[in-house]
């Protein structure tokens, strides 16, 4: 489970076995509070909330848009 950034006490990462097929690029972000998972492609957008309240989507959401290029280069990266 490699962790590409912290932030506020969040983890952003993906799993090492992200299925087969392998879906497409995404990355999953957990904090106390719960676990969610953005798309990043096309573009960036919530695939899944598990227990994040709005404000909190909505600042992790930001940061996924922020930092969408290092994301993709580490998904591509990992999973080549």
């Amino acid at each position: 489970m490699p962790v590409i950034l912290r932030f506020k006490g969040y983890r952003f990462f993906f799993y090492s076995n992200e299925g087969d097929p392998r879906e497409p690029a995404h990355i999953h972000v957990r904090g106390v509070e719960g676990e969610a998972k953005f798309w990043l492609a096309p573009d960036v957008h919530l695939a899944r909330n598990d227990g994040f309240d709005a404000r909190d989507l909505k600042e992790l959401l930001g940061i996924v848009e922020e930092n969408r290029t290092m994301l993709m280069e580490a998904w591509n990266d990992y999973f080549g």
